[in-house]
C-alpha cells in the first residue's frame, strides 16, 4: 500500500525555500506542481510530487 504525505504551505516553503508568493507563481505557470484541497480553505502538496520537482531541477544543474 502506498503512503502519501501531504505537505502544508510552511512546509512547503521550508523544504524547497521559496515563499508563498514565488510557489502559486510556479503553479500558474505550470512549473511546480499542483496543490491538492483537503478541505474549504486548506491545501496541501504531496511530498512525492515535490521530491521529482526537487529531482528534475538537481539534474538539470547536474546536466549543465
Amino acid at each position: 500500500m502506498t503512503t502519501h504525505q501531504l505537505l502544508r504551505l510552511k512546509q512547503v516553503e521550508e523544504k524547497t525555500g521559496l515563499k508563498r508568493s514565488q510557489i502559486y507563481l510556479y503553479m500558474k505557470n505550470g512549473d511546480f506542481p499542483r496543490s491538492i484541497k483537503i478541505g474549504p480553505a486548506s491545501v496541501a502538496w504531496l511530498e512525492s510530487e515535490l521530491d521529482e520537482w526537487i529531482n528534475r531541477k538537481l539534474s538539470r544543474r547536474e546536466s549543465s
